[in-house]
């Protein structure tokens, strides 16, 4: 079920591809499975066919889904999502943790910043 939050300042399309993409990591929509249509989804979501499709082209850029022609659009069969946004994260995190160095922040403080992400828990 996709809950959009029209209070959020992300672009609707960007909330739709996200509950999709976790829904994906989760396990909950099955490899090869068939994702709504961009229609039906927009009416379930009473929002714009153009924002649906927009999600999932960011979906299929991202591979997480596939197009068939005259069929709708299917969940990747690929299995290793979460290693490779894990992969990604370290990535990025690393680069934040050597601009923070350059700039002086402390281990200490850095350490401060993730016990308070982890006492707040998941957004």
């Amino acid at each position: 079920m996709i809950v959009l939050d029209y209070q959020d300042r992300r672009p609707l399309y960007e909330q739709v591809s996200q509950k999709l993409r976790q829904m994906i990591e989760k396990g909950i929509l099955a490899r090869d499975q068939q994702l709504p249509s961009v229609r039906s989804l927009a009416m379930e979501l009473s929002i714009n066919p153009n924002t649906i499709q927009r999600a999932y082209a960011l979906l299929e850029k991202e591979g997480y889904i596939y197009p068939v022609k005259g069929k709708g659009n299917f969940v990747s069969p690929k299995e290793n999502f979460m290693e490779e946004r894990k992969a990604g994260f370290f990535r990025e995190l690393h680069e934040l943790l050597v601009e923070g160095f350059d700039m002086g922040v402390t281990r200490r403080q850095v350490c401060e910043q993730i016990d308070s992400v982890y006492k707040e828990g998941s957004r």
